[in-house]
């Protein structure tokens, strides 16, 4: 489980894509500090886990999975990337939870600016803007922003100077592919409500039905 806030930029010092897999080996620093080998750390908001550790530098195995729901297949040689390790319980949740279970890939469409900040207009699958609303929380490439608006075509999202600065949202374009990881609890209830066999009895909460249901 990770918060959305970046700790670094990472580089891509080497890499392998291969059909069914992938094996990228990144340059750090802060977020090698106390890693060991089987830690988890988001790369542009993908979890992924650590295979080999060096002074200054980590590899991660990537599945055939997440070459097909993500961005990471577009990376090369000299690529940044975001990083954050995982979240510890004694850290302040300064974004909101994120996974690393990317749901799926949106795509840069437009990129204008408003006073100090920059809004920054994506597209993406309608079965993604099904979970995502006005106000609420988006990871995009593993950074936590708050949407501004959505409508079935895609969303749009405002970003401060130090978001532009600190992470690879500063230096992609439009056209530029993003990874999309919609809010864990809002999908958590969707889910959930998706599940009922019966929309009425949702509607219709009474003391009868609570009974029936063994409530009372």
């Amino acid at each position: 489980m990770f918060t959305g806030i970046i700790e670094e930029l990472g580089t891509i010092a080497d890499l392998q894509i291969l059909p069914n897999a992938a094996y990228l080996t990144i340059g750090a620093q802060k977020v090698l500090k106390n890693t060991q080998i089987g830690d988890s750390i988001s790369v542009n908001g993908v979890c992924l886990t650590v295979v080999k550790l060096q002074d200054t530098r980590f590899t991660v195995d990537v599945m055939a999975e997440t070459l097909q729901k993500t961005n990471l297949e577009e990376l090369a040689r000299g690529s940044k990337v975001n990083l954050e390790r995982a979240l510890q319980l004694s850290t302040r949740l300064g974004g909101h939870l994120v996974s690393g279970h990317v749901d799926g890939v949106g795509t840069i469409q437009k990129k204008m600016k408003v006073g100090i900040a920059e809004v920054f207009e994506i597209t993406t699958s309608p079965s993604l803007t099904h979970y995502i609303l006005p106000k609420g929380s988006i990871s995009i490439d593993g950074i936590s922003l708050t949407v501004v608006k959505v409508n079935q075509q895609g969303f749009s999202v405002s970003l401060i100077p130090h978001t532009r600065q600190e992470t690879t949202l500063g230096i992609k374009g439009v056209g530029s592919k993003v990874n999309l990881e919609t809010d864990l609890i809002g999908k958590y209830v969707a889910r959930f409500l998706e599940n009922q066999s019966d929309p009425q009895e949702r509607k219709d909460l009474s003391m009868e039905f609570l009974a029936q249901h063994g409530f009372l």
